[in-house]
């Protein structure tokens, strides 16, 4: 027998005899492979939005040929969901601090961010004809966003907005209300009163509320179709700054003074036609003297009154639906009057020409002018800038 037969037939009776023996079982088994652990995917939709611009001042005086480039701010966006039916914004507002009270600190120099929208969002209804929410939060204010909708923000603040009636964002609470067909809204809030910028200041509340119509939304004419209409009311109230007495005065003071707000916005806007025309009314209330006896605390209320109206227009995309060139025209109108029982008032002008330089971003060349007329106290500004917006 050959050697290379012979080992292997030596081997093949050990082999039958492992076979017959029992399993070892003083080792335990190998465990199975670890699971991978779950992940749970959150979506997170963020967007943002960056003005910028330069600016050179036109107008006398010591701020004559003043000139420079200005990161105006940066908004950055953040929406995700929180549950069944509810859901979380924040915005932060990026913007550079020019306060001299906090530049004075160098923790609060340079650029700062803050909140500007903080809210959860809960859906009461939800449905292809009503719908209804909740929010709490830093939130929109009764009408700047909404008008926001009309004017392009990146040129100007809003005229409500810019004539100081009250800040874009402020906490509170909030709910909407949809109508069906895209016939309109009512938004209502109950907010501090101070802004988004400021802590809470007082025991006093605002409240607020807006109805917006839009009753031709069926039309088929695509500009007729957008036109809104949108009646608001503001009703304050601020804390009197003796509210907590002093050395010498008699006594401390309880009571609130009006600040209370309303107006009627009427617009349409298309990409190739946005219009809006507004009027507003405000009343506050302010104090005089000392909360003594020489000099006794009196109340003083004050009226002010503003009319505004602006307009863009693609006017090449206006007169051809299927041209594309992105020039547009700007223009604006506001006349401010502080204080019904003065003559004096404030103009507002701003005109100038946009330039798409694609879906997403945009320039614009404008002047924009303020005037005090009758004895109104205020700085003459004459600007010419070159605006950028960039969305994404």
């Amino acid at each position: 027998m050959k050697l290379s037969h012979a080992v292997p037939a030596l081997f093949l009776p050990f082999s039958a005899l492992l076979a017959q023996q029992p399993a070892d079982t003083t080792k335990p088994p190998a465990p199975p492979p670890a699971a991978a652990p779950a992940t749970v995917s959150i979506p997170v939709d963020f967007s943002g939005v960056l003005y910028a611009n330069f600016q050179y001042r036109g107008d006398k005086g010591a701020a004559k040929s003043t000139n420079k480039f200005d990161l105006e701010r940066a908004y950055l966006t953040f929406r995700m969901p929180a549950g069944d039916r509810a859901s979380i914004r924040i915005t932060a507002d990026v913007f550079q601090q020019t306060s001299a009270t906090n530049n004075a600190d160098a923790f609060y120099k340079g650029w700062v961010v803050r909140a500007k929208y903080a809210y959860l969002q809960y859906d009461l209804i939800k449905s292809s004809t009503w719908n209804a929410n909740i929010r709490g939060g830093l939130l929109h204010n009764v009408v700047i966003d909404h008008i926001e909708q009309f004017w392009p923000r990146w040129l100007s603040q809003t005229p409500v907005e810019r004539a100081g009636f009250f800040s874009s964002s402020d906490a509170g609470v909030a709910a909407t209300l949809s109508f069906p067909n895209k016939l309109g809204e009512i938004y209502a809030t109950v907010v501090n009163g101070p802004g988004y910028t400021s802590r809470e200041t007082d025991r006093f509340k605002d409240y607020a509320a807006r109805l917006t119509l839009t009753p031709l939304s069926g039309s088929d004419n695509k500009v007729i179709k957008t036109f809104a209409l949108s009646g608001w009311t503001y009703v304050g109230a601020v804390g009197s700054q003796f509210v907590n007495g002093g050395a010498g005065q008699v006594g401390t003071v309880g009571v609130s003074m009006p600040r209370t707000r309303a107006g009627i916005f009427a617009g349409v806007r298309d990409p190739r036609l946005t219009a809006g025309l507004e009027w507003d009314t405000r009343k506050d209330g302010s104090e005089t003297g000392a909360n003594t006896l020489a000099a006794p605390r009196v109340e003083v209320d004050s009226t002010g009154r503003l009319i505004a109206g602006f307009a863009t227009i693609k006017p090449f995309q206006l007169v051809n639906d299927k041209s594309t060139f992105p020039l547009g025209l700007v223009a604006r109108w506001d006349r401010f009057k502080p204080n019904t029982n003065t003559d004096g008032y404030l103009n507002t002008v701003i005109g100038g020409l946009t330039w798409d330089l694609n879906k997403k971003t945009a320039i614009s060349l404008d002047y924009q002018e303020q005037t005090p007329h009758s004895g109104a106290i205020a700085a003459t500004t004459k600007t010419y800038f070159l605006h950028l917006v960039a969305n994404f």
